[in-house]
């Protein structure tokens, strides 16, 4: 995060403006610099900044104004938001499988699912920042009908916007590009972007609440972390990029791990997580007691929680591998090349104490 003094410059201006949420100068500003980077093809995308991630994915199924209690496809492997943005509008979900190199929901799998059930709304998911394929799910969208909302939490700078898909964004301080906390929807269907803007502000349209919304909007102070944030991008992105250069072919090159596929290009993990074919509750002891922290994000997968157990699933074969072997390492702000050898030194010598897991997964 940045130091208080980058602040300082965009405090004075809110100081100046007196203007402190309900869509102030900076959040507008704020807002336009990110419509600017995630413009493509199709031009620069609708964007309304919000208070978390959780409510950009919230606020766009509210939005949609799906038939009550609809069924809606989420992958098991995930964090609960994703699950709990569906089950907090009053619909159901069905947990599926991921595809075992990028370890999301593929429009393959969807496809199978929506033979099974009738589908609402799907929500892949970008795991671990890594983009999911948005051709191909707008290309699921035209043929199936079923609107698709990508769950880009960790992805920004990396997921592209659908000409059909829109994405939810969170710049939460775990992020690799934050403002603390804050999201962001991105879409290309205008009307979806408004509706949303005025569920963030209590429903109110020209006074009126036609339909009751929320308080979810972006402070000035918030954005003002945002733009300050901004003008540290590139430096921060370049020491990542160098890093990630001669970190990723290391890790790669280690007896027992697998990398997730998917990345490309400049894309960067938001977090770095790697399959072991060893088990990753054992591996991640080891590098405990060597001073090592790791984390078990998505573990274990969302079926396996009370709150979710009693929805239904399909076959859950590579996300119950998944929630055994998958382990993430370090891969921060600052990390130094010294670092980035010590986590793949003391990894090989765990996996090598331990052979090859036995099964090869």
């Amino acid at each position: 995060m940045p130091e208080a003094r980058l602040l300082v410059p965009w405090m004075e201006r809110i100081d100046q403006a007196r203007w402190y949420t309900n869509g102030g100068p900076l959040l507008r500003e704020f807002e336009s610099v990110l419509a600017g980077c995630l413009a493509g093809g199709g031009g620069s995308p609708e964007i309304v900044c919000l208070n978390s991630g959780s409510a950009a994915l919230e606020l766009a199924i509210a939005a949609m104004a799906l038939p009550a209690a609809s069924t809606v496809l989420v992958p098991s492997f995930t964090f609960p938001a994703t699950a709990g943005a569906a089950l907090r509008n009053g619909h159901s979900v069905v947990f599926a499988d991921s595809a075992p190199d990028t370890w999301q929901l593929t429009p393959g799998i969807a496809r199978e699912a929506a033979g099974r059930h009738h589908l609402a709304l799907v929500i892949p998911v970008a795991s671990f920042g890594c983009p999911v394929d948005v051709e191909a799910w707008d290309a699921f969208v035209r043929d199936t009908g079923i609107p698709v909302l990508i769950d880009a939490a960790a992805a920004f700078g990396n997921q592209a916007i659908g000409a059909q898909a829109s994405v939810a964004f969170s710049f939460h301080a775990t992020k690799p590009f934050s403002c603390a906390e804050g999201g962001a929807l991105v879409t290309r269907d205008a009307d979806l972007a408004s509706r949303v803007r005025r569920l963030a502000n209590f429903g109110f349209e020209h006074a009126i609440v036609h339909v009751a919304g929320t308080n979810a909007k972006l402070s000035e102070y918030a954005a003002a972390i945002g733009l300050a944030q901004w003008s540290r991008r590139p430096a921060q992105l370049a020491h990542r990029s160098a890093l990630w250069q001669d970190f990723a072919p290391a890790l790669a090159s280690l007896p027992g791990v697998r990398l997730q596929q998917g990345f490309a290009g400049d894309a960067l993990p938001a977090v770095l997580v790697v399959r072991l074919t060893a088990p990753a509750a054992d591996v991640a002891r080891d590098l405990a007691a060597r001073g090592i922290q790791t984390r078990r994000w998505y573990c274990p997968p969302l079926h396996r929680h009370p709150a979710f157990a009693r929805f239904p699933r399909g076959d859950l074969t590579v996300c119950e591998v998944l929630g055994e072997r998958s382990l993430g390492l370090p891969w921060f702000a600052g990390m130094t090349p010294t670092q980035c050898r010590a986590v793949v030194d003391e990894l090989g010598r765990s996996l090598a104490r331990r052979g090859d897991g036995g099964d090869g997964r």
